[in-house]
């Protein structure tokens, strides 16, 4: 015959073995600086006895917040996500407050179902990333009136001053397109293509093309549609891009990429078909992830502060949440970072057969 479960222990055991009020014990868990040291010391011991936790619910009920933050990003299989994710937990777990984090896979309908979910855990803010969202996202999390913070985008200056957007901590999306086109332009290409990963219901991916599209007008330079490319994320997706963009007719001798992996993608492809990089074919990224300076030749690319970026969106938040004020839009500063993957065009680029 099988034991009885334990019965789970309560704040009313934990107050009679601390010898103290169950409202001194509440008092300790919130507010412990409001409770003389040897009396908290009491209650610690009491709670490991006991093994004593919290009823979350009841807390967030009687302090008016739950202490956790949900993040919804759109995949966890990308470094890039990891990052920031990393910089979100440390900054919100130092302060006391739990990150329940989940990703869509860029359905947006999912992401809805997502948001509805921590809604109802009682959530005390949200933090998606981007601008493109469900209408219905919008809503629910308006309706809740939890506070919303938008990462890795950062609005047009218009929008911003009408206080059109939910506070933002991100990057000039189009400054990124501009960099890497100034650059590949800086050294002389004129036959240019991009990889992108798709860019509806993606305004990072959308602003990048768009950024990079005007930089080359503004110098005389085209690019076609036929010239960009939009891949899955993933190496995959790179070596795929790449594979379309020679059977052009003249090639690029410049690509530039949405993020790194697409980018390491296109390098991986190029050097399977032996084409010289940066002789034949140069090539930008985005993102600056470690592996970036690693391989050879090292990458160019477009370096983002992520784990920065889940820090200060952190810090947003919990000030939102300590002070009732929404935080301002925060644009993080970005940076080309150039490595052996770019160069000045050669007088005649390869032009492999494909099967």
């Amino acid at each position: 015959m099988s034991n009885p479960p334990l019965s789970r222990a309560r704040i009313g055991d934990v107050a009679r073995l601390a010898e103290v009020s169950t409202a001194t014990v509440s008092r300790a868990l919130s507010n412990p600086d409001m409770v003389k040291p040897g009396t908290r010391a009491r209650i610690r011991e009491a709670i490991s006895t006991l093994g004593y936790v919290p009823d979350g619910a009841a807390r967030a009920l009687a302090l008016g917040r739950a202490r956790t933050v949900g993040a919804i990003v759109p995949t966890l299989d990308n470094a890039i996500f990891a990052r920031a994710v990393q910089g979100l937990q440390t900054t919100l777990s130092n302060s006391g407050y739990q990150l329940l984090i989940s990703a869509h896979e860029y359905n947006l309908s999912a992401e809805t179902e997502v948001v509805r979910a921590l809604l109802e855990r009682s959530v005390d803010a949200i933090l998606l990333v981007g601008q493109d969202h469900a209408a219905q996202t919008y809503e629910l999390i308006r309706a809740s009136q939890v506070a919303l913070v938008i990462m890795w985008s950062h609005p047009s200056a218009e929008l911003a001053a009408a206080g059109e957007t939910p506070p933002s901590i991100g990057f000039d999306n189009r400054l990124i397109g501009q960099l890497a086109a100034d650059h590949l332009l800086s050294l002389g290409h004129t036959r240019f293509g991009a990889v992108s990963g798709f860019t509806r219901h993606n305004d990072r991916a959308r602003e990048r093309i768009e950024g990079f599209r005007e930089t080359l007008a503004q110098h005389g330079c085209t690019l076609p549609d036929a010239c960009v490319i939009e891949q899955p994320f993933g190496f995959e997706g790179g070596r795929a891009g790449l594979q379309h963009l020679l059977k052009l007719r003249p090639s690029p001798t410049a690509i530039f990429c949405g993020n790194d992996v697409l980018a390491l993608g296109c390098l991986f492809e190029a050097q399977a078909l032996s084409i010289d990089v940066p002789g034949a074919l140069s090539i930008v990224g985005c993102d600056n992830l470690p592996i970036a300076s690693q391989i050879m030749p090292g990458l160019t690319t477009i370096l983002l502060p992520t784990y920065e970026l889940g820090e200060r969106a952190a810090r947003a938040v919990l000030h939102w949440l300590a002070d009732g004020e929404p935080p301002p839009h925060e644009r993080l500063p970005i940076e080309l970072i150039v490595r052996g993957t770019t160069a000045r065009p050669c007088e005649a680029a390869l032009q492999p057969t494909l099967a």
